[in-house]
Formats: C-alpha cells, structure tokens, sequence
C-alpha cells in the first residue's frame, strides 16, 4: 500500500506547483534565426539594431523588479558578448515593445554598459564563418531593485541576477554569418 501512497501525493504535490515565469516575442521567437531587425549595424552587419519586443508572465510573488539581458555565450572572447543590459524595471512591467531600448523604457530602468562600451540594446553580428551564435534574451524577477547604475558592466548585472533572481525564463534565437 505505501508504494502507491508516494507517487499518489507526488502527482499532486506535481500538479499544484506554479508553471513559472514565462517569456515571448513575435520578432524573436525562441529557437528561431535572429531577424534583421535585431542585427547590429556596424563591424561589417547592416541589421536594424532594435530591441526585439518582449512579452513576460508568471513572476512570482514578490517580485519588485525586472531585469533583461541579452547575452552570447558563443561570442570569440572567452568570455562571451553582452548585447543588452536593463534593470529596474518596475514590478508591474510585462512587455516592452520593439524598440523600446534608448527610446521607450519604463520609468525608473537602467540601461547600462553592453560589451560595445555603451548603454543600450546592440543588435547580434557574429563573425564571418562562425557556427552559428545563440542569442539568449533572459527576463528576470527581482525582490528589489539592483544598486547599480549605468556604469555597471554585463558581467557585474548578470553576477547580482544570479545570486539575486526570485525566477526567469530564457528565449534563444541563433545567427550565423
């Protein structure tokens, strides 16, 4: 009888845990390629340099802020590329429109300093002849706003996420060249 018993209460302890956050964009669909519209225009890519728009839910109770971030880990520097680099979000935000960075953020976020040196949304440009780069757009929910500012760099935001995050959720678009 008791071997029944475990996986009875496991199926509902199962079914009633919450889904978790979860994260969206119609210009930027998860597993798909990067559209022109999020390429960097520069080092040899004429993209569109926009921010994808974005789309969030299911962020726990709690949550204070958000955080996003696009990042490549597959970038030739041994450390990867930050291409996007916003906190402070309010806790009410679920969406930002395409475009939205250096334009059209919500009151109160911060944009600060991506791997090209400056704040702001910098669109994908993965070198000549690479395999394909992963381009991971992560939204993150926070208890409280971050203590940082625009001078923070990638590295120093995506340290404090991850020791701070109360959940997140990822999309991944890939580009070659």
């Amino acid at each position: 009888m008791i071997r029944f018993v475990f996986p009875l209460a496991f199926a509902l302890c199962a079914s009633t845990a919450q889904a978790g956050m979860t994260l969206t964009s119609q210009a930027m669909p998860d597993g798909a390629t990067l559209a022109e519209a999020q390429v960097f225009n520069g080092f040899g890519c004429t993209g569109g340099n926009q921010s994808p728009d974005l789309e969030w839910s299911g962020a726990p109770a709690g949550t204070q802020a958000f955080a996003v971030t696009m990042y490549d880990p597959d970038a030739p520097t041994g450390s990867g590329w930050w291409h996007w680099v916003a906190f402070n979000l309010p806790g009410d935000t679920t969406a930002l429109p395409a475009g939205a960075s250096g334009k059209a953020m919500p009151a109160g976020s911060v944009e600060s300093r991506t791997d090209f040196g400056i704040p702001g949304y910098g669109g994908a440009c993965p070198p000549v002849g690479d395999a394909p780069h992963h381009y991971k757009v992560t939204v993150y929910a926070l208890p409280t706003p971050l203590p940082l500012d625009a001078n923070a760099s990638g590295a120093m935001v995506g340290f404090m996420l991850r020791s701070s995050a109360l959940d997140s959720a990822t999309i991944t678009a890939t580009l070659g060249r």
